[in-house]
């Protein structure tokens, strides 16, 4: 559920009092342990913490006019959410996450990034304390441009094309399929002349 507000001010004003509450508590919990690097303000109809232009200028790589996003928070339909980005691209800050939120015997709603609940009891404030002061704003950068850089110079598309054609690797069934619909292309042309 994306808000129409400008501002985090008014993002706040715009919930229900008990939610806000919550929000509003959570936010402060990010705000005492964020590194100086990031910025608050609302992106994409949520309260956004992300890496100003300023600091890194290429912004967010799937829309570069953003800021680079590094987490959010919001109020949904049905529950409340935390998105950390971090979490997402680094299984063992993800694994310490989810040891910490263990240790408050509290239940984790969690999906890639995003922790949802629906009341303050639900949260492990330390575990979120902990998750978002471990990480920098320049490492954060570092670590996004590493991933982004492993995406682009992943497994060589000549030798994924060379193994489906020869029937190995993971992309085998595809070749033969293709091979076929080839074979009864040009064998149906053959026909036709």
């Amino acid at each position: 559920m994306q808000s129409k507000a400008t501002t985090v001010a008014q993002y706040l004003t715009e919930l229900p009092e008990d939610r806000r509450q919550t929000i509003e508590t959570v936010r402060r919990v990010i705000l005492n342990n964020l590194d100086s690097g990031f910025e608050e303000g609302m992106q994409y109809g949520m309260i956004g913490y992300y890496v100003p232009h300023r600091l890194y200028a290429a912004g967010y790589h799937c829309d570069p006019k953003q800021p680079l996003p590094f987490a959010a928070l919001a109020s949904q339909k049905n529950y409340m959410s935390l998105y950390i980005m971090s979490l997402y691209g680094e299984p063992k800050q993800e694994m310490q996450f989810r040891e910490q939120w263990a240790i408050s015997g509290k239940k984790l709603d969690m999906g890639k990034c995003c922790i949802r609940f629906r009341k303050l009891e639900d949260v492990a404030l330390e575990a979120i304390a902990h998750a978002i002061g471990r990480v920098t704003a320049v490492g954060y950068v570092k670590a996004c441009e590493a991933a982004l850089q492993k995406k682009t110079t992943g497994p060589d598309t000549n030798s994924a094309k060379k193994s489906a054609k020869s029937g190995k690797g993971p992309n085998a069934s595809q070749g033969a399929k293709s091979a076929a619909k080839s074979a009864a292309r040009k064998k149906s042309a053959k026909k036709k002349s």
